[in-house]
């Protein structure tokens, strides 16, 4: 590498001086990279953006609703949106568009939230619908709603820090002083690096009666007064107890909210008024509409979204003589009117992010407050008693007023009124400039006895705010006391109901069409699905050239089908996944139709109605191994199951079997036998070896075929009784296999 030569003055002349190492290149670890450059925007992201704090906001919430708060607009009238944003860029430098969808989420209009915090004015779309966008700033209208009044109470009584903002021009809050847990109110989502939150919202009244249970008494039961999650949408929740104590004792779990509908017998529609949080208009309609055009869903003859200034509406016209409680039973399992909602209660306590519980968030919430109503009481402790300090030198003053005002009128220089003032009554600097700001109109011993009235009750006031001080259980007071009052003020029945579902525990109907068909699987993969009558009116099969059919069974159309890859997977379908055909086309790729890997190829294909019997796996080193079928059974609909069989070595054959049976092995080394499958113990896992049946001194498995009654008597000669056997051999004997099995 040539020598760097140091850069010429007159051709950089903003640089002063050469920079040492310049152009080098150091090894460094990549965790050490990771660590430096990309650790301080994950943090930055978790503590500044995506996790929500105590009082219940992210930072871009907590500026906007500051802003709006500086702004006036707390009462009068609104202002539009557009204003709103521009100032708070004063605070939040990310963005007109950011600022302005943080607006439209925490609106009346966009319904997100179960207690808005902004009254707002013009199209701010709808939280439930996906396609209904929200109208630019410069045409809404906005002010803060009047429960905002209880985020900023006292917020000037220094119950909270503020901090500079980002050019250092002024201060924000670090967090509101709100009277009432509204991280438990309002639901809020956010992703951030490696970790996510998602609190769900209650009941204002609930929470707040939970709120001053707990403050009485720590270990009180939490489901006496918090029922569970409501929604802004409505909806109805289904009753878990066991999930809803796990979701109040951990923060983490789920339940299952239902859509709330109605059915017009006149018009002979089903009517769905409240749908999950987590659901759109537009999704639930798309996913219906898929369905019928599949042939999955029966019944339905039209469907359309009616939402209007009314509230939300999806209308389901449905077909004569179709029952609406069956129709409404299938549509909540395979659409998103019912759906589940996670929950994660992960909240920033003191800037470290933790997941906890109700009653632990409701702990912290109480410290919180209770931290900010002594430095409320605090505060106002100092300014009665700074007023107090002031009022006992105006006391000394009504002793002479004369000589006070003698005092000014004689003192030469302006600057010498307040030592006079201080040395001719007793009195400190403070008191002295209190007296020399009084205007000469309110020299009067009536002013001064009314003002000296004051005296006394800044002293029981004093009194009283140190007492509180002192005692935690008057602090506790203090907020179960406005906690009442914001239930009172703000409280509103719920608007999700509770249902106790039972219906799950029935077997679900299968509405798949149930006719006979002959299934046909080709060498290559191909598949077809075809029905008698077109099998009888039809001709020769058509396959791709090279081709031959491996499979031919009759079976129906809502039988599971299992095919088995190369590759020890298997990929569940069902008949009715395919689409009746002739045998004048090809038929379905299989490997294309179900998403197979990257050069995998099927293997077999095995066909069951309910999963009853086994499956025989011949591996080429002799082994064999018996699997019950059920064991491919899933509770979810998973299409793909891996390590559905072993493979430490090459798979030879799979056989369906409903009881025991007789099979027979031959190896390429000319040994052959016939063993029964009762002699194999049922594996529970999938992909096990096996047990060895065929000793092989040399050579592999190269057949394995069940013995019918035809092929039997020719066959007893090469039973065995014992297992594992090397078999029996001869040439008369392979003649006879490969006449038997068309070898």
């Amino acid at each position: 590498m040539a020598k760097k030569e140091k850069p010429k003055a007159s051709a950089l002349p903003k640089i002063n001086a050469y920079i040492a190492g310049s152009g080098k290149v150091f090894e460094e670890q990549i965790t050490d990279t990771l660590e430096k450059n990309y650790m301080p925007y994950a943090m930055s992201v978790i503590v500044s953006r995506a996790i929500p704090e105590i009082d219940g906001f992210k930072p871009s919430h907590r500026k906007l609703l500051y802003t709006m708060y500086k702004m006036g607009l707390l009462t009068g009238l609104r202002t539009k949106s557009a204003n709103i944003v521009g100032q708070t860029m004063k605070l939040n430098p990310h963005g007109d568009s950011a600022i302005y969808e943080t607006m439209v989420r925490l609106s009346k209009g966009n319904e997100a939230l179960l207690h808005p915090f902004i009254d707002s004015k013009g199209n701010f779309g709808k939280a439930y619908s996906r396609d209904m966008a929200y109208a630019a700033s410069r045409y809404t209208e906005a002010k803060l709603a009047p429960i905002a009044a209880e985020l900023f109470r006292d917020i000037n009584s220094d119950t909270v820090d503020f901090v500079p903002n980002y050019d250092n021009e002024t201060t924000e809050p670090t967090l509101f002083p709100v009277t009432f847990p509204s991280v438990l109110v309002n639901s809020n989502v956010g992703i951030a690096v490696s970790m996510a939150s998602n609190v769900c919202s209650f009941n204002l009244s609930e929470i707040c009666d939970t709120t001053i249970a707990l403050i009485k008494n720590p270990r009180a039961e939490i489901s006496d007064t918090l029922k569970g999650p409501d929604f802004p949408g409505g909806g109805y929740i289904i009753f878990d107890a066991d999930e809803t104590e796990k979701i109040f004792d951990t923060g983490r779990g789920g339940f299952k909210i239902r859509s709330k509908w109605r059915f017009d017998k006149d018009s002979n529609c089903i009517e769905i008024t409240e749908i999950p949080p987590t659901a759109t208009v537009e999704a639930i309609k798309d996913k219906v509409v898929e369905l019928v055009k599949d042939g999955k869903l029966q019944g339905i003859s039209y469907i359309r979204d009616e939402t209007d200034i009314n509230g939300l509406k999806i209308a389901i016209d449905i077909k004569r003589g179709t029952d609406p409680e069956k129709l409404m039973k299938k549509l909540f399992k395979v659409t998103a009117l019912e759906d589940s909602y996670p929950c994660n209660f992960n909240i920033l306590i003191g800037g470290t992010p933790r997941v906890m519980g109700v009653r632990e968030i409701l702990t912290e919430w109480t410290a919180f407050r209770k931290e900010c109503v002594k430095r409320r009481v605090y505060f106002n402790l100092n300014k009665k008693k700074s007023l107090l300090h002031l009022l006992r030198g105006l006391q000394k003053i009504l002793l002479d007023i004369d000589k006070a005002i003698e005092i000014v009128r004689e003192t030469d220089d302006d600057s010498e009124v307040v030592p006079n003032l201080m040395i001719g009554f007793g009195i400190d600097e403070t008191q002295a400039e209190y007296v020399a700001e009084i205007k000469l109109r309110n020299l009067n011993k009536q002013y001064i006895i009314n003002r000296l009235k004051e005296v006394n009750e800044l002293e029981a006031d004093i009194k009283k705010l140190e007492e509180i001080l002192g005692s935690d259980r008057k602090i506790y007071a203090i907020i179960i006391e406005e906690l009442g009052e914001v239930k009172k003020r703000y409280g509103q029945p719920r608007r999700t109901e509770f249902i106790y579902d039972k219906e799950d525990d029935e077997p679900e109907e299968d509405e798949t069409p149930d006719y006979p068909v002959t299934v046909f699987l080709t060498e290559h993969g191909y598949f077809k699905k075809i029905t008698p009558l077109s099998l009888r009116n039809s001709g020769e099969q058509k396959l791709k050239e090279g081709d031959n059919l491996t499979r031919i069974i009759e079976t129906n159309n809502r039988a599971e089908l299992l095919f088995f890859s190369d590759r020890a997977q298997v990929y569940k379908s069902k008949c009715d996944s395919f689409a009746d055909t002739k045998v004048s086309v090809l038929g379905d790729y299989i490997p294309s139709k179900l998403g197979f890997d990257e050069g995998e190829q099927l293997f077999d294909m095995v066909i069951t109605e309910d999963y009853s019997g086994y499956l025989i796996f011949v591996f080429e080193n002799g082994k064999v191994a018996k699997v019950s079928l059920d064991g491919y059974i899933t509770v979810t609909n998973r299409k793909k199951l891996m390590k559905a069989y072993s493979e430490k070595s090459p798979l030879v054959k799979i056989i369906h079997i409903i009881d025991n049976t007789e099979i027979l092995l031959s190896s390429d080394a000319g040994k052959s036998l016939v063993f029964n499958t009762g002699m194999l113990a049922v594996k529970q896992t999938k992909n096990t070896e096996g047990v060895a049946v065929m000793t092989l001194r040399k050579g592999k498995i190269k057949l394995a075929e069940v013995i019918t009654d035809q092929t039997r008597d020719s066959m007893r000669k090469l039973v065995v009784k014992n297992i594992p056997s090397a078999g029996f051999g001869g040439k008369a004997l392979e003649e006879i296999i490969q006449t038997k099995f068309d070898l």
